[in-house]
């Protein structure tokens, strides 16, 4: 399943909402003023299980990048992502 090469426009928006997550969740890890027992709550394990909206959303403007970069539709299912994504793999690695 060969997938056409990315444009740099593509590669761009890609970098940027990366850029923008880790931003995002630098952030919330480490914000001006709190205490160090606040601090050490504030891991990226403790982030995940609260799954803010904010960072959904990040999530899914990094995810609709990498799908444009690859030209998949935005609405495949995991399963579907995971098979196309093993391709790819196989295919580079062969």
């Amino acid at each position: 399943m060969a997938c056409r090469p990315p444009t740099d426009d593509q590669r761009e928006r890609v970098g940027e909402a990366a850029r923008r997550l880790v931003e995002l969740r630098d952030g919330w890890l480490n914000p001006p003023g709190l205490d160090p027992a606040d601090l050490e709550r504030r891991t990226l394990t403790n982030l995940y299980n609260q799954r803010a909206t904010w960072l959904d959303h990040a999530h899914a403007t990094l995810d609709a990048a990498v799908f444009a970069a690859y030209g998949w539709p935005a609405d495949l299912p995991d399963p579907e992502i995971l098979e196309r994504l093993l391709a790819l793999n196989l295919e580079r690695a062969g």
